[in-house]
């Protein structure tokens, strides 16, 4: 494989991707509503049942809007990558994928194209939240949208790569929804999208607290919410890059054809 088919490959991969996305309109409209009613509706609600006492030191309901935008951002990542998911899932069903692991290329580098095309759709809807945060006025700092690129892109490739895993073992469409049930919101409820982990401590839940600390889309969150301010968090670095090298490689071998879904059957005899 020469730089050349590699790259001729990767822009092959991503624009069916872009192309599918750009037909699928609706698909924009509500990775950007989802988060939007977060932002307006519960913060306002978060506030007006639990009180203020319960997030300081957010005391007003625009500072609290503020502190959850990194975790809304992250929401818009981890949707996309469940997302891709589904495609993938979808993909396999009609044969395509199958179609496209027996192209002359290394299975990890189709997978890695996949990948790639997949976190650019999700950093793109990513930035198109952040503008929807610029018309209701919540105070980003404009630097940290340029901060924020490298980590929403590692972030994207991380929860991307868990939805690629997730696809080998997704058989079917309709086993999309247990997904969303059993990966997409513990990730989200148990991580400081919404609330700081101390305030889990705090209450007495040590074991959600715990779960919360290892939780690698937390630290996603994390690095977003440093990176918006020009800050850098290394511990959350390392555990993002760590997850993705992890999940990637998995996913790579359960599309392994010895391994994963497309096993052979062996032949009598």
């Amino acid at each position: 494989m020469t730089g050349g088919h590699a790259l001729r490959a990767l822009l092959a991969v991503t624009s069916r991707e872009v192309v599918k996305f750009w037909h699928q309109k609706g698909r924009l409209l509500s990775a950007l509503v989802r988060p939007a009613l977060w932002l307006v509706v519960f913060a306002a609600g978060f506030q007006n049942v639990f009180g203020v006492s319960i997030i300081p030191p957010y005391e007003t309901y625009i500072e609290y809007q503020v502190y959850i935008v990194p975790g809304l951002l992250g929401m818009v990542l981890l949707f996309n990558g469940m997302q891709s998911s589904l495609a993938m899932v979808y993909d396999r069903e009609m044969g395509i994928m199958r179609l496209l692991l027996t192209a002359p290329l290394p299975r990890w580098f189709l997978l890695f194209g996949k990948l790639v095309a997949g976190t650019f759709l999700s950093v793109l809807q990513a930035y198109a939240f952040l503008a929807l945060c610029a018309v209701f006025k919540v105070d980003i700092p404009w630097s940290g949208w340029l901060y924020a690129f490298p980590v929403l892109l590692l972030g994207g490739l991380m929860l991307g790569s868990l939805g690629l895993l997730l696809s080998v073992y997704v058989k079917q469409l309709e086993n999309f929804a247990g997904t969303m049930n059993f990966v997409i919101f513990p990730m989200f409820f148990m991580s400081t999208a919404l609330y700081p982990l101390w305030k889990l401590q705090e209450s007495g839940a040590e074991w959600v607290y715990q779960l919360a600390r290892f939780n690698p889309f937390a630290h996603a969150v994390e690095l977003i919410r440093f990176a918006l301010y020009g800050q850098f968090n290394l511990q959350s670095f390392w555990v993002v890059l760590i997850a993705l090298g992890i999940f990637f490689l998995l996913a790579v071998r359960g599309y392994d054809p010895q391994r994963g879904f497309v096993k052979r059957v062996k032949r009598p005899g």
